[in-house]
């Protein structure tokens, strides 16, 4: 991994007006590149749209397109012209009608899409197979860029310290988290500092602000983590861009400010043969306030 700045767009979208969104993602898109000199910049998730968009499967699917498409197209145009990596979070079609995924999109300096990452832990009520919208997605991947490698989950994905530990493995520097979360914030801080800390990463996690369709609101407070914890970088809850240098050689030392060297790597140091149990159906002790049993 390279030295590089990362920042988040932290915007209010028009719902379910995709134009009119990637517009003001390609002007904050700019701002971030002339303001905060990004070299990746992060989009919050399903930014074309809002979260809840008030459609079925069938008629998002309608209302999107495929990426690369009509969702991309003009940003990555500007990916372009700036020389700049954009995570862009959007809906995007599957191979039929009525199959939508929630997607992170990976476009690099020269416009081209890198990689697209679809939701592995859609939120219950999101998933098709619960009465929701959206398929789930089956792969996690991570992408050599010339800033290093990159993984992405999308929000409730951050609740899952199974998935970001699976990209750390396939060597993951930078975990980027598009999120429209709207839980309280102190599970947004603790999931973005855990996973970052857990694997050694830096995660990048920019969450919506405002209303979606149906009246969700997003608070914000995108953040930028580093791997041994530490918020390099906060946004409020309004619109704005945030940014911070990662620097190459982030565990050197224990602590941010310290000169205690750091002696322990918790991916070298697991104990591989606890954790064959692991991948096995289970369910929490306590009941939920309420179920969505999948279909």
């Amino acid at each position: 991994m390279k030295e590089f700045v990362a920042a988040c767009v932290q915007i209010a979208i028009t719902p379910n007006d995709i134009q009119a969104n990637v517009d003001k993602g390609v002007a904050w898109l700019e701002r971030a590149v002339r303001e905060y000199d990004a070299e990746l910049v992060a989009f919050p998730e399903t930014v074309t749209t809002g979260y809840e968009t008030g459609f079925d499967a069938e008629d998002l699917w309608d209302l999107v397109d495929e990426a690369p498409g009509r969702i991309t197209r003009d940003v990555q145009l500007a990916a372009k012209s700036l020389g700049v990596h954009v995570v862009w979070g959007s809906y995007r079609r599957g191979p039929k009608r009525g199959v939508v995924y929630n997607s992170a999109i990976l476009i690099g300096p020269d416009g081209e899409v890198i990689g697209i990452y679809d939701k592995t832990h859609p939120a219950p009520w999101e998933r098709r197979d619960g009465g929701g919208w959206a398929a789930v997605g089956t792969r996690a991947d991570v992408f050599e860029t010339s800033l290093g490698s990159i993984g992405m989950i999308i929000c409730y994905d951050g609740d899952f310290p199974e998935l970001s530990r699976l990209l750390a493995i396939k060597g993951a520097e930078v975990i980027v988290r598009p999120s429209a979360l709207q839980r309280s914030y102190d599970i947004w801080y603790i999931t973005n500092c855990a996973r970052a800390y857990d694997n050694h990463v830096y995660v990048v996690a920019s969450n919506l602000v405002g209303p979606d369709a149906l009246d969700n609101y997003g608070f914000g407070h995108s953040m930028i983590v580093n791997p041994i914890a530490w918020r390099l970088a906060q946004a409020r809850g309004t619109q704005e861009i945030i940014a911070a240098k990662l620097n190459p050689d982030p565990l050197r030392h224990i602590t941010w400010g310290s000169k205690s060297l750091q002696t322990f790597d918790h991916l070298e140091d697991r104990n591989l043969e606890l954790y064959e149990e692991i991948v096995r159906e289970a369910r929490a002790r306590f009941e939920i306030g309420k179920r969505f049993p999948r279909q």
